[in-house]
Parts: C-alpha cells; sequence; structure tokens
C-alpha cells in the first residue's frame, strides 16, 4: 500500500511539474546554462510532453521578469509606446489580435530566430524579412503592418534579397562555408540575434536622445525574451518559440481591451 501511495504521488509530481518551484529553478539553471555556452545541439533529447511542459514553464518566467520589469521602468523612465498606439489606432480588436498576435509574431521569428539553424531556405527568409525590418524602420520610417504608399516597395525589395540569399547559399561551396561558421561562431550568432532583436526595439520608441541613452533598459524585456527564444528554437524546434511568442503578445494585446486602461 505505502509502495502504491508512492508510486502515486512520484507519477503526481511528474505529471504537474508547473506546480513545483524547483521545476522553474531547473529551468532557468539549463537556461543560463545555455546562455553561456550557446550550442547548436541540445545536450538532452527531451519528449514533446516534456517540451510543452518546459514551454509553458518559461512562459510563465517570461511573464513574471517582463511584468517586473515594466512596473519598475514606471519609476524612472517610462515613454509611450508608437508602435502599440498606432496599431490601435489603424486596426480592430480582431484584426489588432490577428496582426499583432499572430502574423508580427511569424515575421519576428523569422527573423530573428529561424536561422540559428542554418539552411539555405532558413537563410534565405531571415534575410527577407530582415531587409523588409530594416527598409521600414531605417529607410521609410514606417510601421511594419502599415500598407502605406511604400509598402510594396519594401515587399518586393525582401523579396528580391531573399531570392538572391537563396541562390547565393544554395551553391554547394558557399552552403558548406556557411554551415562550417555556423558550428564554429554559434554563440556569436546567438548573442546577435538576441541583442538585435532587443535593441531594434528601439524604433517602438520616439528616436531621441533619452530613449538612445535608457535602450539597453528599455528593452531588457525584449532581451530576456530572445534569450527564452533562442534556447527553446535549438532545444526544441522553431514552433515552441513561435508559441511563446505569440501567446505573450496576444496576451498583453487582449489586456488593453480591458477597462481599466
Amino acid at each position: 500500500m505505502e509502495s502504491q501511495l508512492s508510486k502515486n504521488n512520484n507519477m503526481m509530481i511528474v505529471s504537474y511539474p508547473l506546480i513545483k518551484p524547483k521545476y522553474y529553478k531547473s529551468l532557468l539553471i539549463d537556461l543560463v546554462n545555455f546562455m553561456r555556452r550557446p550550442i547548436i545541439k541540445p545536450s538532452i533529447e527531451k519528449s514533446t510532453t516534456h517540451k510543452i511542459y518546459d514551454t509553458i514553464g518559461l512562459f510563465f518566467i517570461k511573464i513574471v521578469f517582463s511584468v517586473t520589469v515594466a512596473t519598475l521602468l514606471q519609476f524612472i523612465y517610462e515613454p509611450e509606446n508608437q508602435t502599440s498606439v498606432s496599431m490601435s489606432d489603424r486596426f480592430g480588436p480582431l484584426v489588432l489580435l490577428l496582426v499583432g498576435g499572430i502574423i508580427l509574431p511569424i515575421f519576428e521569428e523569422i527573423t530573428f530566430r529561424l536561422s540559428l539553424k542554418f539552411s539555405s531556405i532558413n537563410f534565405a527568409l531571415t534575410t527577407g524579412t530582415f531587409t523588409y525590418y530594416i527598409i521600414t524602420k531605417a529607410v521609410f520610417k514606417s510601421r511594419l503592418s502599415l500598407m502605406d504608399d511604400t509598402f510594396w516597395y519594401r515587399v518586393i525589395a525582401a523579396v528580391i534579397m531573399m531570392l538572391i540569399a537563396y541562390v547565393i547559399s544554395n551553391r554547394k561551396r558557399v552552403r558548406q562555408i556557411l554551415q562550417e561558421y555556423w558550428k564554429k561562431h554559434f554563440r556569436l550568432i546567438y548573442y546577435v540575434s538576441c541583442i538585435s532583436f532587443a535593441w531594434l526595439h528601439i524604433f517602438n520608441f520616439e528616436l531621441n536622445l533619452a530613449n538612445l541613452l535608457f535602450l539597453p533598459i528599455l528593452t531588457l524585456p525584449q532581451l530576456f525574451s530572445a534569450t527564452i527564444a533562442g534556447y527553446t528554437r535549438i532545444a526544441f524546434g522553431f514552433k515552441y518559440p513561435l508559441l511563446i511568442h505569440m501567446t505573450t503578445n496576444t496576451l498583453f494585446l487582449s489586456l488593453t481591451f480591458l477597462p481599466i486602461n
């Protein structure tokens, strides 16, 4: 009887890891170890169920961190997020959730996470979306989701760069060189993807001296999100960081509809 009770307790612990504080500690340890020494292949194979649990656990950790940082920033410095305001003005609730909760996360995950695992098609897609991102933000000073007079120029430029990147990177010799570079310099690639994802969010705010000086603090939630997304991309697969990204965006966009706002 005692043996059976112990077995049932163990099964419950395994089945419900999200209620155990030690589980979150282990997740943070795995994340920190990966951040210190990023590797392309995960050191431990996990089942799909375990991956789902870890993804949900990391999502909870991300939310707690983001809310904590955002709350502290309110007492220090809180500039207006112009992108959120612009999207709220242009879209109704359902379209806002579709664009901000689904389309933009797919776009950003392709841009910053897809090519963490190299292939010619991944590299080409990332090149195309990154081109669209830079041309939109830095050249035309526009919004990613804004279909203005420059929209098709941005799309055409992105498609051209994507095709060029695919043709070049798919050449056997070039592909071998890039694959070798990814293996030797993955740590650098991971760090650059995290920092670029975070710091490019400065375009969400007015580009003034104060915002530039506070750049590392303003984008701290995005930097933490990028470290988690990069880790889950490599350890679990592309769909897992995409799920976290979609869920986070949808959650925070949904909160803007509450009467308290």
